[in-house]
């Protein structure tokens, strides 16, 4: 495995390593059918370096929280246009949730867009996507949007119970400002089914929770 990672670290220059020297041989007499496997693995290694990336060096770091490693690893796409479709979807992923963590909003929005529109090799990813954008639509007051986009995660499927609650207590929170009260209490009861266990999330419901029963319908 760690060879293997190296490889994939290593894979362009060790590219250009290969071709140079297929090309040093067929210069030198000895022809090309000679030289030809040096082409082939060197065409074959800057082919996957562009088109398949170096994604898989970032579970260590990541798992690690790693956030430098992890960019460094990202800054080595230098035309990300190039990735093959799911994982260009993957890498602006990563992309959008490191700008989140950084609380640079507008670059997280712009980059988890471009995953979505992309689409996600895997449904979980797709909704998790969506119900961040979702929430960044909240957050500028746009609840229309935000709905648009919590409903179509909630739809995708979204990976852990309790990002389920937070999409359950969004929907929630829009429908009481639409004042469609039965509609609001069907999303806190949903919220309220997944159980979830984050400080945060349950004092949010503690708190819908005062007031939600006095509600009409």
């Amino acid at each position: 495995m760690k060879f293997y990672n190296l490889l994939i670290r290593y894979r362009f220059w060790l590219s250009l390593v290969l071709i140079a020297g297929a090309v040093v041989l067929n210069l030198t007499g000895t022809g090309f059918w000679p030289s030809f496997p040096l082409y082939f693995v060197g065409v074959i290694g800057l082919a996957s370096h562009f088109f398949i990336g170096p994604l898989r060096l970032i579970q260590e770091p990541m798992e690690q929280g790693n956030v430098d490693a992890v960019e460094k690893i990202l800054d080595t796409i230098w035309f990300p246009g190039l990735l093959f479709k799911p994982v260009r979807s993957t890498y602006y992923t990563i992309k959008g949730n490191l700008a989140m963590m950084k609380q640079d909003f507008t670059t997280a929005e712009k980059h988890l867009k471009k995953s979505t529109d992309l689409g996600s090799p895997m449904p979980e990813a797709e909704g998790a996507n969506k119900l961040q954008l979702g929430m960044m639509a909240m957050q500028r007051g746009d609840l229309k949007q935000g709905e648009s986009y919590i409903r179509a995660a909630i739809r995708a499927g979204i990976p852990d119970k309790e990002s389920e609650a937070v999409a359950y207590l969004s929907m929630c929170q829009i429908f009481m400002n639409k004042r469609e009260f039965r509609a609001a209490k069907e999303f806190f009861r949903k919220a309220k089914a997944c159980k979830p266990k984050t400080q945060q999330v349950v004092d949010q419901i503690k708190e819908i929770e005062k007031y939600i029963s006095r509600m009409p319908g």
